[in-house]
Order: C-alpha cells, then sequence, then structure tokens
C-alpha cells in the first residue's frame, strides 16, 4: 500500500463509519500476503467503496472501459490501479486484460472483479460472465468469494438517516483446476458456476438470485 492509500484510509475510514451502518464478517479469511483475486457480487456504485475500507490490503479493481471517459473518474482510476476492461468481447481485447492481470498478480497484489459483469438493478445475483474464472484458472491464483448485502436500500437521500444494515462476508480462499491450455465453453459455464455459488453461499436467501439454493 503506498503512502497516498494510506493517508486515503486514515482520511475518509471515520466517513464511512459516520455515512454507513454496515459489519465485516470474516476478516480473518483474508491472506495477508501473496495474489489474490477477490470475485464479489455488485449491486450499487458504492460496493467497491466498501470493499476498500473492509479488506486489509488495498484492491486492484477491473473496472469498465466507459469509467475512463470522465477525466475525473480517470485520475482516480488511475491513481487507484485500476485495470480497464472494454467489454467489446474481442480476442485481442480478452488477451490485453489476461496479460495486466497475471502482471498484477505477480507483483502480490489483490484483483478485485465483479463477475456479474454489470449491476444488479434489483440486489439479486446475476448469472456470471466467464472472465474472472478464466483468469483464476490460468493463472492458478486463490479466488476469495465476498458477499455484499444490504446495499440494494442506499438509494435516494433518505438512506442518510435511515442508514440501511450492510452486510460484507468474507469466504474462504479456494482455487479453480489450473490450465494453461483453450478453455472451452462447458469448462468455462462450470468453473463459473463453482465461482458464483461460493459468492451466493455468502448471501442471504433473497438476494441468491441465479444461484439460489433449492432444498430437495
Amino acid at each position: 500500500m503506498t503512502l497516498s492509500q494510506k493517508i486515503f484510509f486514515a482520511t475518509f475510514r471515520p466517513l464511512v463509519k459516520i455515512c454507513f451502518s454496515w459489519k465485516v464478517e470474516g476478516r480473518e479469511n483474508v491472506p495477508l500476503t501473496g495474489p489474490l483475486i477477490l470475485v464479489a457480487n455488485h449491486v450499487h456504485v458504492v460496493d467497491p467503496i466498501l470493499l476498500v475500507f473492509a479488506f486489509p490490503r488495498w484492491i486492484t479493481f477491473v473496472a469498465k472501459g466507459e469509467l475512463f471517459h470522465s477525466l475525473f473518474l480517470r485520475l482516480w482510476l488511475r491513481w487507484a490501479g485500476s485495470l480497464p476492461l472494454q467489454r467489446d468481447g474481442k480476442v485481442r481485447e480478452k488477451q490485453r486484460i489476461l496479460a495486466g492481470a497475471r502482471k498484477a498478480l505477480e507483483e502480490g497484489l489483490i484483483l478485485g472483479m465483479f463477475p456479474e459483469g454489470a449491476r444488479s438493478h434489483d440486489g439479486k445475483l446475476r448469472k456470471g460472465k466467464p472472465g474472472s474464472a478464466v483468469i483464476a484458472s490460468k493463472t492458478d491464483v486463490p479466488l476469495l468469494p465476498v458477499g455484499i448485502a444490504g446495499t440494494d436500500k442506499v438509494h435516494g437521500i433518505s438512506w442518510l438517516w435511515k442508514r440501511p444494515r450492510i452486510v460484507v462476508k468474507i469466504g474462504k480462499p479456494f482455487k479453480l483446476p489450473p490450465t494453461n491450455n483453450r478453455i472451452s465453453k462447458s469448462q468455462m459455464q462450470s468453473l463459473t458456476t463453482q465461482l458464483m455459488c461460493e459468492i451466493a453461499a455468502l448471501l442471504p436467501p433473497e438476494y441468491q438470485g441465479a444461484y439460489e439454493r433449492r432444498e430437495d
């Protein structure tokens, strides 16, 4: 963590505590050193902010390329070390993201990803995209699942005094089967489902959405 990042933590941590009624569960599951791929559900723009303050280490997020079009956001994201992702599906773009992810992980950083690919506007977990699973399988780096519940109630202006309860639940690291070969679509789907089920297990039933566990 850089000096400016430490100053950022010290300056804004009290403000986050004032603005949000939230708690973090499972912080002991975060390894203090070594590369890690954080995967979480995504409901609100505040999710990355809460994750940053929930973790004892800095998180390098993969952010959609559109955010870099704004001068202010571009400066902020570059300061934070975020990796831009152009969601056009081209092979060259996928290779670029994989190379950037490899570099960050080789430096022992935490790479933060939202496998749904976009925010869920109803709070329920959406079908996952294969990118996170492919990167984890190609790099043989542990995944750390995180479930965020309650940020769907942060809207309008009334949340400032209602202060809805938010829970950030951190699971235990796990690995997907490593591969250096081309991953088939069926393998991608299987790996992605495994990853998303780990996230779903950390969420209340009403947030599990596409990965809701049903009793037989």
